[in-house]
């Protein structure tokens, strides 16, 4: 369909008020985030130049996405309100434009916005992300802490690893276990004083070990000063690494995911919940346009107010239960892809309900 002038008009509107909305917010947050972290970018002579350029530069996606969906809906309900009390959309509509052609321009904004969301949540803010959490190591706070004492991490269906203790910054462990079960008996175990993790060849050394075969009433025993070994493990599972999930890119959280299939880890809900997150998110984008749009779009004695009012109730309620959905996948019975994309389902039938009745 061939934009007309009226399209252009409305969607440099729109995409003004959005990026200026958007821009404001962005000075306030870097504000406050000034005031909180100045202490310590001045304990850990931070340089000026990597404030802004290794944190700051890098900060202003991640927020810029987050609030997007959000900013995009208070443009919209800014710039129509304006439009509708200045009885502009009564002259458009005069014009002979139906009230659906006027919501291409709307929808051609909002996509144009949600692929900018797409883009930033599964490829660019990654990587900002990773060169501002190394910003955070150096001069705020590391974000890989060890897990503790006594770890146990299952690494495959029948396998399953016990460490007293983990030194991170040798990478090494101390009293090591591997056991393989079968039918919930032991046939295969290696105990070792000591463990070291290789990061160029990505293999594990064993020290002061002693390996156990067990079929049936039948053991063998081997003992060694040192081994190297390949497992189903890394350092990063005897650690915690704050937000590791933002890190990584679309592909690396895919195969991330299938990596902890593998060990059949229960942390795996939280990964997927992420990654049909990350596709599910831009599309609120749209739903919040054209919700945004039957809201405004009418001439209202109490002014901008009340459509701001009538669409924040909305577009929070939506916030509200998609983080409820996600709690029962992460924590429930219920499928990731199912609770991420109920939310978007029912608010884009109450988004054509209200466009439909709206003309009325």
């Amino acid at each position: 369909m061939k934009l007309k002038k009226i399209d252009i008009y409305i969607i440099k509107k729109f995409l003004f008020t959005f990026f200026y909305a958007i821009s404001l917010l962005i000075t306030i947050v870097i504000i406050f985030d000034i005031s909180e972290n100045i202490q310590d970018f001045i304990d850990k002579k931070a340089p000026v130049g990597a404030i802004l350029f290794e944190y700051y530069l890098n900060f202003i996606p991640y927020f810029v996405n987050l609030f997007s969906p959000l900013f995009t809906f208070i443009a919209v309900i800014f710039f129509t309100s304006k439009l509708a009390g200045n009885s502009e959309i009564i002259a458009i509509l005069s014009s002979g434009i139906s009230y659906k052609r006027l919501l291409v321009p709307y929808i051609v904004s909002s996509i144009v916005l949600a692929l900018m969301s797409f883009y930033l949540t599964n490829f660019l803010i990654p990587h900002t992300n990773q060169n501002m959490q190394d910003f955070k190591d150096t001069y705020i706070s590391k974000r890989i802490r060890n897990k503790g004492r006594d770890m146990h991490v299952k690494i495959g269906p029948n396998s399953f690893v016990y460490l007293e203790q983990w030194d991170n910054d040798n990478r090494m462990g101390f009293n090591f276990t591997y056991e393989n079960m079968s039918f919930d008996e032991m046939n295969y175990k290696i105990v070792a004083q000591s463990i070291t993790w290789d990061s160029t060849s990505q293999v594990w050394t064993l020290n002061n070990y002693v390996k156990r075969h067990a079929y049936k009433l039948n053991e063998h025993y081997e003992t060694g000063i040192k081994m190297d070994t390949v497992m189903n493990i890394t350092p990063n599972d005897f650690v915690v690494i704050r937000d590791e999930m933002e890190t990584m890119n679309y592909k690396e959280l895919r195969d991330h995911i299938k990596n902890e299939y593998s060990k059949g880890s229960d942390n795996v809900k939280f990964y997927e919940v992420e990654k049909h997150r990350r596709i599910a998110f831009p599309f609120a984008t749209v739903i919040l346009t054209i919700i945004g749009f039957a809201v405004a779009g009418r001439k209202s004695r109490q002014g901008m107010g009340s459509h701001l009012l009538v669409g924040l109730l909305i577009s929070f309620s939506y916030i509200l239960f998609m983080q409820i959905t996600t709690v029962f996948a992460t924590y429930g019975n219920l499928s990731p892809i199912i609770a991420v994309w109920i939310p978007n389902v029912l608010y884009l039938g109450i988004s054509i309900l209200l466009v439909y009745k709206a003309p009325k």
